[in-house]
């Protein structure tokens, strides 16, 4: 039932008071905080439908007031996010928080933006929730809820809200994610045809082939590349940074070394004699094994967009539906298809256990024989004087 609007004693001094105001057409609660310097009465206001909702809300404010918080009545859920990106981040990956204001732009801030962050009930939250389930993957709809807590945590920290409301909240289930998907043998071999000669197809050959993470082909170095080695170690490639901060690589298991099949190290081979021939200047073993045109390390959109031209080349219709990152999922199938174990294919793709290769490769795994660069030179073929220096 509403309640009636109806006439309220003036409030004693220092006593709260609650009232209704006609042009608002709203309860409005106030507590008295003294005077100011200029002799001026301090008052903190609240608002709402009913005057139970107002005392619930003057109890909450004095419970900031008493932990000496102070919050402001017009401090918006847009300015705590925008805080949280200027003052919480810092030292964060640029990739990690590119996708952070990617979400709070798109789906955060066009409906929660305005609210008042000292206002934001946890039935407003529950309601936009299950709003962005219908149109979120799971982990995209978690990534969304974490901004908003670590947000009011922030505010928290800063004395701005006493009460973090997105803790209260619980997580509704998302729409599934685009399943990943890998290559068939025909399709794998048309795409190692496909710019022969040219840096993607070196690129998509030692991913494809030796199973290296995207963002650990970006910043590799020719230092990291061995076409012959002491002892009789075969070509390799040390995986050992990646484009995360401080160059570490994903995990501990991640640092390695990957045999290259006799096809990957004959591509790798041409690629760099071309590259040295080309390359203006001195050159160096520290040079970047797949530089942009300028000599620098290419982002990730640069190289998802040459890989798209190479499956236009390589007969795909639709190439816009492949990702770089399934390139590995496809060098997981074609080992597990062709009797590798689950335990060599966990080192190859950099796995510390075979439980996460089968959590995350879970579909493209077979049952269990030999190690990855060889059954790719069974699978494959290649050139066997590949072991060659350039």
């Amino acid at each position: 039932m509403t309640e009636v609007p109806e006439r309220t004693r003036r409030a004693g001094n220092g006593e709260d008071s609650i009232y209704w105001d006609k042009s608002k057409n709203r309860y409005v609660g106030a507590i008295s905080l003294g005077y100011t310097a200029a002799g001026k009465r301090s008052r903190a206001k609240v608002s709402g439908k009913t005057k139970t909702e107002v005392r619930r809300k003057l109890k909450d404010l004095k419970k900031d007031l008493e932990a000496d918080v102070k919050p402001s009545a017009n401090y918006t859920v847009e300015q705590a996010v925008e805080a949280w990106f200027t003052n919480g981040l810092k030292g964060r990956e640029e990739r990690s928080i590119k996708t952070y204001r990617s979400l709070s732009r798109n789906h955060l801030i066009p409906d929660l933006g305005k609210a008042k962050l000292r206002g934001l009930e946890v039935e407003d939250l529950d309601e936009w929730l299950e709003a962005q389930a219908e149109v979120l993957a799971d982990q995209s709809l978690k990534m969304l809820l974490s901004i908003l807590r670590r947000s009011i945590r922030h505010a928290q920290r800063r004395k701005k809200v006493l009460r973090n409301v997105a803790e209260l909240v619980e997580l509704p289930k998302g729409r599934p994610g685009r399943p990943s998907k890998s290559l068939s043998l025909e399709q794998a071999e048309a795409v190692l045809r496909a710019r022969e000669g040219t840096w993607i197809h070196a690129y998509v050959v030692l991913a494809l082939l030796v199973g290296v993470r995207t963002e650990e082909e970006r910043p590799l170095m020719w230092r990291h590349v061995h076409f012959a080695g002491l002892d009789g170690v075969p070509p390799h490639v040390d995986v050992w940074r990646s484009v995360r901060r401080h160059g570490d690589t994903k995990t501990r298991k991640s640092r390695r070394s990957l045999r290259m099949p006799h096809r990957a190290a004959s591509v790798m081979k041409a690629y760099k004699r071309q590259q040295m021939q080309e390359h203006e200047g001195p050159w160096s073993e520290e040079s970047l094994v797949f530089p942009n045109e300028t000599g620098e390390q290419r982002d990730a959109i640069n190289v998802l967009r040459h890989f798209r031209e190479l499956l236009t080349d390589a007969g795909f219709e639709k190439p816009n539906d492949w990702t770089t990152r399934e390139l590995r999922t496809s060098l997981v199938s074609i080992l597990s298809d062709h009797g590798t174990p689950i335990e060599a294919i966990a080192r190859v793709v950099g796995h510390s256990g075979s439980s996460t290769t089968e959590r995350v490769y879970r579909k493209q795994l077979r049952p269990v024989i030999t190690e990855g660069a060889e059954v790719m030179d069974e699978i494959f073929g290649g050139a066997e004087d590949a072991a060659g220096a350039p």
